[in-house]
């Protein structure tokens, strides 16, 4: 009976008008599973689980933020070229965090998939002066996801413009970090300390976590030493949390060991 009612729409529709009796029927049913964000992936149809298990994760990291005005930024609105397809994590996240602004950017023009509390902006995440003018309309973000193009070069730089758009609180998170490992797309898996990929830029950060115990008088703090308070790796995910890192060294002082 589900096949028949498929192929009937399939024939009297088009895409458009299937994407948007797909949405009103998900925002029926989400009601019911508003809380549970593995069940509203199924139902919104994003590959965040699935093909993925990022929603699991993405529960742990961002339950603080379920009932507050938080606003999020994701990378990636999905579709490619075409304007009518693509959203679903967006409508997802709308459906999981209901006070909140979602927010997104992509290389095209994806302005007919916005809806109330979903706005889409078009630009690439690697241009500084388009990514200022956005924070500059939306303010500081709570959450930003890099779904996008999953070039090394694109994510390192992303992540660079975009953490100190981060309220302190918040959450960065980068998904896809597979393709560290694919040459075609910057990545490399034969020299595992190739400092050009993702996830070698990543594990550069977990020094950040540790600046107070560094052996090096004067050592002048970075941005992310002083801003990233702890990192979580899960396969092809990553989440960095920031806030201020002023823990003080129980040996160290300076840059030379006490009483040494």
């Amino acid at each position: 009976m589900t096949n028949f009612i498929k192929n009937y729409l399939k024939k009297r529709l088009s895409a458009y008008q299937r994407m948007k009796l797909r949405i009103f029927a998900t925002n029926i049913l989400s009601v019911f599973f508003s809380g549970n964000l593995n069940k509203l992936a199924q139902l919104c149809g994003t590959g965040k689980i699935g093909s993925h298990c990022y929603t699991q994760h993405y529960m742990t990291h961002f339950k603080k933020f379920r009932r507050k005005k938080i606003k999020l930024l994701e990378i990636g609105v999905g579709g490619y070229e075409d304007p009518n397809i693509g959203g679903h994590s967006l409508r997802m996240w709308k459906k999981y965090f209901p006070l909140g602004e979602i927010f997104a950017i992509d290389i095209y023009d994806k302005s007919a998939l916005q809806e109330r509390s979903i706005k889409i902006f078009q630009g690439s995440q690697v241009d500084k002066d388009f990514l200022d003018e956005v924070t500059k309309e939306t303010g500081e973000f709570d959450i930003i996801i890099d779904d996008g193009s999953h070039i090394n070069e694109h994510v390192i730089t992303s992540f660079k413009l975009l953490f100190p758009k981060l309220k302190d609180g918040g959450v960065y998170a980068i998904e896809d970090l597979q393709t560290s490992y694919f040459p075609d797309c910057g990545g490399d898996s034969k020299n595992l300390n190739n400092p050009n990929t993702s996830m070698n830029f990543l594990k550069s950060l977990t020094d950040c976590l540790n600046h107070a115990e560094f052996l090096l008088p004067d050592y002048n703090k970075t941005y992310f030493d002083k801003k990233i308070i702890s990192i979580h790796f899960y396969h092809n995910l990553v989440f960095i949390h920031k806030g201020n890192n002023d823990e003080t060294s129980n040996m160290v002082s300076n840059g030379s060991l006490i009483n040494a």
